[in-house]
């Protein structure tokens, strides 16, 4: 049995990027975020806020997180919401993507994608890569 928490096209409050003349500027950069929990958080007997996985914090600290600071890189931000979800202990498994629309014109998105499994998130939460600020 397998669960997910899945969060679609939320709109990040993110400066990112650098540009310059001419260049198409995003309108906005989106993540989309599938996080396996433990199955007894969705199936439940009883009807209440206590049985689930409550997503709130994590989306407050994600939006934290966007707000810090101008971020050069999709990569670099996606990095950093990856380490928030380390570190939560009902998250067991984690895909992200970020990306931007437009890319083209008026058209187009182009995203980054990274996604862990149970035991790399194990990994992660245990030496916090030594490189990356948790």
């Amino acid at each position: 049995m397998r669960s997910t928490i899945e969060l679609s096209g939320l709109e990040l409050p993110v400066s990112l990027g650098t540009y310059g003349p001419g260049d198409v500027v995003p309108e906005a950069h989106l993540l989309d975020c599938v996080l396996e929990i433990e199955p007894s958080l969705v199936l439940i007997d009883t009807d209440t806020m206590a049985r689930v996985f409550d997503y709130d914090p994590l989306v407050a600290r994600i939006e934290k997180l966007a707000r810090e600071h101008n971020y050069e890189t999709q990569e670099h931000l996606i990095t950093r919401i990856m380490m928030v979800c380390a570190h939560i202990d009902e998250i067991k498994a984690v895909e992200l993507m970020i990306y931007k629309t437009p890319v083209f014109r008026s058209s187009g998105q182009l995203g980054v994608r990274l996604a862990m499994s149970r035991e790399e998130l194990d990994d992660l939460r245990s030496d916090c890569w030594g490189r990356v600020r948790c």
